[in-house]
């Protein structure tokens, strides 16, 4: 097997699925079209295939043999409510949708992967799962439905690669240790006896009662997080009032809670909750809170990392430099994958200034150096052809 030559050979492919869903976009949960479009690239191969798995998401199994380890893949294929702005002629054609976070790219790594390996069945030392997933980017996400579907049964270890515009085109970026946040919102709402603003005396003052709410909430990371954690708590929204003199009944508050560790995460969660009592006793208002947990922190598997960084650290094609880097806060539902076998989760740099393709993920202008998707079919295959030496 000559994974360079066969990787070139099926490279034009690539990126004809690449750009072919990049013109035609969908949004979380909404991904009809794409998953079959989908399905039509792989039907014809060596593949136990699953439609509408867990929601949109189709699940492909390669099966080898009942005494080899299983391990799976996942790429996923849901697109952003944004206005594509580039002038190329794989721009979008659906309005307001838009390819912006790279999952065009991660879907045809994927179809690549799955093509080649199922032409070099006869030498693979594992079985795999390749995982489809849709709506990463939209709460609940899809990966959790595709778990309690059932995915990761029999799976002994997960990995995932994902577009990194901020990277040279081809490195991978690894984090050990958490690599992506608990991503978790809250909202909350101040009632009180709304009135004149001349007579504050005869009225509950919601503006200033939620003003003292954000100022304590800020509190939480500075005097309550061990400062040798990560917490970040941010309010993003304050609404309140309709005009100048009129002290209004409700005001609105609404944030974001960013942790790592499970104890953070729930300690902050606790205090949100104590802050509102305090200020409701405070100011005689009602404060009510809602609490939303979003996609659990993803925590890279050492075992994992070090092998998948091992198979790329020599005798590479297309694989660049291998650069460590900070975890992230954002959130990312591949961890839950994670949480049922061990797993690692790089990054992989599609960032060409040159080409134009340093855009940051989710702008109007994001693209992507088309070369570096030969890196991650590289890294998929390898992963998968030398799981049987670890």
């Amino acid at each position: 097997m000559n994974l360079k030559e066969e990787i070139n050979a099926i490279y034009d492919d690539m990126v004809g699925i690449r750009r072919h869903m990049h013109m035609y976009p969908e949004l979380s949960f909404k991904e009809e079209n794409t998953k079959r479009y989908i399905y039509d690239q792989i039907k014809d191969l060596d593949l136990d295939i699953t439609r509408d798995f867990g929601g949109n998401g189709i699940v492909a199994r390669l099966h080898v043999s009942d005494d080899l380890p299983t391990v799976a893949l996942r790429a996923d294929f849901d697109a952003l409510p944004i206005q594509d702005e580039k002038e190329v002629p794989y721009r979008s054609k659906n309005p307001g949708v838009m390819h912006a976070c790279g999952h065009d790219g991660h879907t045809a790594m994927l179809i690549a992967t799955e093509k080649i390996l199922t032409a070099n069945k006869d030498k693979l030392p594992v079985n795999v799962v390749f995982i489809h997933q849709h709506a990463e980017e939209n709460l609940p996400g899809g990966a959790i439905g595709m778990v309690k579907a059932g995915v990761m049964e029999g799976v002994d270890a997960v990995f995932g690669l994902h577009l990194a515009s901020h990277l040279p085109t081809g490195s991978i970026g690894y984090v050990r240790g958490f690599t992506q946040a608990n991503a978790d919102s809250f909202s909350i709402k101040v009632n009180g006896k709304g009135g004149h603003g001349a007579e504050p005396h005869r009225n509950n003052d919601t503006i200033v009662a939620a003003a003292h709410l954000i100022q304590q909430i800020q509190t939480i990371t500075s005097r309550n997080v061990d400062p040798l954690k990560s917490a970040v708590i941010s309010v993003g929204q304050f609404k309140g009032g309709s005009a100048f003199n009129v002290m209004p009944s409700t005001v609105h508050v609404n944030g974001t809670a960013r942790t790592f560790e499970p104890d953070v995460r729930e300690l902050v969660s606790r205090r949100l909750e104590e802050v509102c009592e305090g200020v409701s006793k405070s100011f005689d208002v009602e404060c009510d809170i809602n609490i939303h947990y979003g996609y659990p922190s993803m925590k890279n598997d050492l075992d994992i990392l070090d092998y998948s960084l091992g198979v790329v650290s020599e005798d590479v094609a297309f694989v660049g430099e291998l650069i460590e880097r900070e975890p992230k806060m954002g959130g990312e539902d591949f961890a839950y994958y994670a949480q049922e076998a061990p797993g690692a989760f790089l990054m992989l740099g599609t960032g060409n200034a040159e080409l134009g393709t340093d855009y940051p993920h989710h702008h109007a202008m994001f693209d992507m150096d088309e070369e570096g998707l030969k890196a991650g079919v590289e890294m998929f295959v390898k992963f998968v052809m030398n799981f049987g030496k670890r």
